[in-house]
């Protein structure tokens, strides 16, 4: 197990996994910030009602568990959970026809709770 910049360990595993992890997390990090931060669309309809609770709840499981096993730590946990508040009160007061909305808040929380849980049981298997 290599140190990285920071005391940060890369993921044990072959090259080709810890390559895989931290693609991954980029990829999920775009599509995450993309979906939080573009403008809204006026009139833009759901794919049936409450799916964008769905949206936010993948929209922070999947980048917090990825982040936690690039960086073999739970302390991504605690940035994704507070994003998920800031981003709400960003929405609300910046972004146009976006609002920050409590539910919405919930599904991040949510979803940062359920990927903390996800590693953990991993971590303890291994």
């Amino acid at each position: 197990m290599s140190e990285g910049a920071g005391g940060l360990s890369a993921p044990s595993g072959p090259a080709w996994l810890r390559i895989a992890l931290v693609v991954a997390l980029v990829l999920a990090l775009a599509a995450h910030l993309y979906g939080l931060y573009t403008p809204g669309e006026p009139g833009a309809s759901e794919w049936f009602p409450n799916s964008d609770k769905l949206l936010h709840f993948f929209g922070f499981a999947v980048p917090t568990l990825l982040a936690m096993l690039v960086v073999r730590h739970w302390w991504p946990a605690l940035v994704f959970a507070a994003h998920a508040v800031i981003s709400e009160i960003v929405q609300g007061l910046f972004l146009p026809n976006r609002d920050g909305d409590v539910w919405d808040a919930l599904a991040d929380l949510t979803g940062v709770l359920v990927a903390t849980a996800v590693w953990l049981a991993w971590r303890r298997r291994r």
